[in-house]
C-alpha cells in the first residue's frame, strides 16, 4: 500500500510538470531545494481555490471583511507577537555532510543510539555502530533556528535596518484591528481575512508543495466576546467541513483531530488532517486565540485596542477564533482527490467544475475544413466572453479528449458537419464520457449551471 501512495504522488508531480501546472524553481540553473512555480494551468486553478474561498468566507457574508496588508512589518510587531523569541525549531546537523533537520522528525522517525545519539538520515550505508561513514556521521545536538526570513532596509545591512518577511499573515489583522473596526463598522461578532504570502525559513521542507519556504495562506481573525466562543468555534469548524466537500477534497481522508498540546494562551485548537500519498498531514487549522494577540499588541504598540459597543458597556479586549487554510496544501489535497487513473485507458482529474482551470474546451471536428473551424472560433470567442475556454485542434479527436481529461475539462465542445445546418454541437463530460447534442445558443446556460 505504501509502495501505491508514493508511486501516486510521484504521478502527481509528473502530471504538474508535464502540463504545466507546477514547475521546480529555477530550473535551469538546477533549480533550488523546495522552490516550486506554478505555470499556466497552476495558476488557474490556484487563483480559481483563493476566489472560491473569498466568496464563501467574506463576499456572501455580513460578517467578514477583508485585508491585504504588507509582507514586511514594523520588527516591533514580531517582537509583541512572540515570534522574534518563541518561533523556532530545533535542528540538528549532520558531523560530516552538514545536513540540517529538524530534532523532533529525527526523534519520532529515526532509531536511536546507545548513546542517546543520531545518526544521519541520508546515509543507508552509515555504521550504525560507529555512527559515521564515508560521508555521512553523527548528528549534532539541537539547537533552536528561528524560522523568520530576515532582509534590510535601506542600503545599510545593519542591525538597526534588520526586518522580516511575514511567517504569517495574522499579525497584520491584529494591528489593523482599530483601523478597520473603525473605517467599517462592524460590531462584534466579525471577522478580517486576508489571502496572501508568508515565508518561512524551514529547516526541512518537503514533500513536493506541501511544505515550502514561500507559501500562501487563507486566514481569518474572527472577533468575539469571550463568552460566546464556543458557539463561534462550532460554526468555524461547520464552514471548514462545508469547504472541504465544495473543493472537492475526499472528507473521507480528512481527520479532525482535537490538539492535546494547546499554547498557553489557547483554549482548543482543531486540526484538520489529510491522508496524503506520503502520510497524514495537518491540512487546516482552527485555534481559539483568546485575547493574546490583541493585548500583546496593545501592551507594546500603546495603543488602545479595546472594543466597547454599549455607552453602558465596560471597554475590553475581544477574543479571537482563527481558521487558517494554506493554499497550497489545498491544491495539493485537491490534486489527490481528483488524480483518477482507474480506467486503465485514460488519466482523469476529476475537479469540481468551479475549480477546473478551463470550463470547456472547443474543437472542429476536422482542422483542414474551413467551415467547421468557422463556426467553431465562433463559438469558442463567444464562451471565452464569459468563462475560461480552451481551442484545441491537434490531432483525432479522441487526443483532444483525453488531453483535456487530465487537465480536468468539464466538458469538450465539437463542432460537427452537422452543427453546420442544425445549429447543435455535441458535448462530452468528462467524467462519465458521456455525450448529447446541445444547441449552440444554450451553450452558456449548460456551462453556467454546472459552475453553481
Amino acid at each position: 500500500m505504501k509502495e501505491n501512495k508514493n508511486d501516486l504522488m510521484e504521478k502527481i508531480i509528473s502530471l504538474c510538470k508535464r502540463r504545466g501546472f507546477v514547475f521546480p524553481g529555477s530550473e535551469i540553473y538546477g533549480g533550488m531545494a523546495n522552490s516550486w512555480d506554478y505555470g499556466p494551468l497552476g495558476v488557474e486553478l490556484k487563483n480559481n481555490i483563493k476566489n472560491l474561498w473569498w466568496k464563501k468566507f467574506v463576499s456572501e457574508r455580513d460578517d467578514m471583511v477583508g485585508l491585504d496588508a504588507a509582507l514586511i512589518m514594523n520588527p516591533k510587531v514580531w517582537e509583541a507577537s512572540g515570534h522574534l523569541a518563541n518561533f523556532t525549531d530545533p535542528l540538528v546537523e549532520c558531523s560530516i555532510c552538514k545536513d540540517r533537520f529538524r530534532f523532533d522528525v529525527i526523534q519520532a522517525q529515526e532509531p536511536s543510539n546507545s548513546d542517546g545519539t543520531y545518526n544521519c538520515p541520508n546515509s543507508k550505508a552509515s555504521n550504525i555502530k560507529l555512527g559515521e561513514s564515508k560521508h555521512h556521521g553523527i548528528l549534532s545536538k539541537p539547537r533552536q533556528f528561528n524560522l523568520m526570513l530576515k532582509t534590510f532596509i535601506g542600503p545599510a545591512e545593519e542591525s538597526a535596518n534588520v526586518a522580516y518577511f511575514r511567517p504569517e499573515t495574522a499579525q497584520a489583522i491584529f494591528t489593523n484591528f482599530k483601523n478597520v473596526l473603525q473605517t467599517s463598522r462592524k460590531t462584534l461578532p466579525f471577522g478580517i481575512a486576508q489571502v496572501g504570502k508568508a515565508f518561512r525559513n524551514e529547516i526541512t521542507p518537503g514533500n513536493f508543495i506541501f511544505r515550502t519556504r514561500e507559501f500562501e495562506q487563507m486566514e481569518i481573525e474572527y472577533f468575539i466576546r469571550e463568552s460566546d466562543w464556543k458557539k463561534y468555534f462550532e460554526m468555524l469548524v461547520g464552514l471548514m467541513r462545508e469547504w472541504i466537500s465544495e473543493v472537492g477534497i475526499n472528507s473521507k481522508d480528512v481527520e479532525e483531530i482535537e490538539v492535546k498540546d494547546l499554547a498557553h494562551y489557547s483554549k482548543r485548537t482543531v486540526d484538520f488532517e489529510y491522508k496524503f500519498p506520503f502520510g497524514q498531514k495537518e491540512l487546516y487549522g482552527l485555534a481559539y486565540r483568546g485575547d493574546f494577540d490583541l493585548s500583546n499588541h496593545q501592551k507594546f504598540s500603546g495603543e488602545n485596542l479595546e472594543y466597547k459597543e454599549e455607552e453602558t458597556e465596560k471597554p475590553f479586549i475581544p477574543h479571537v477564533i482563527e481558521p487558517s487554510l494554506g493554499v497550497d496544501r489545498t491544491l495539493l489535497a485537491v490534486l489527490c482527490s481528483a488524480y483518477d487513473d482507474s480506467d486503465g485507458e485514460r488519466l482523469v482529474l476529476k475537479l469540481k467544475p468551479k475549480l477546473a482551470p478551463f470550463k470547456a474546451a472547443v474543437f472542429p471536428l476536422l482542422r483542414n475544413k474551413p467551415e467547421l473551424v468557422e463556426l467553431a472560433r465562433k463559438v469558442y470567442l463567444d464562451l471565452k466572453k464569459k468563462f475560461n475556454v480552451a481551442w484545441d485542434d491537434r490531432g483525432n479527436i479522441g487526443k483532444r479528449y483525453y488531453s483535456q481529461d487530465e487537465i480536468g475539462t468539464p466538458y469538450c465542445i465539437t463542432v460537427d458537419f452537422d452543427s453546420l445546418t442544425d445549429t447543435s454541437v455535441t458535448v462530452r463530460e468528462r467524467d462519465s464520457a458521456k455525450q448529447e447534442r446541445i444547441k449552440i445558443g444554450e451553450l452558456e446556460s449548460f456551462i453556467s449551471k454546472s459552475l453553481e
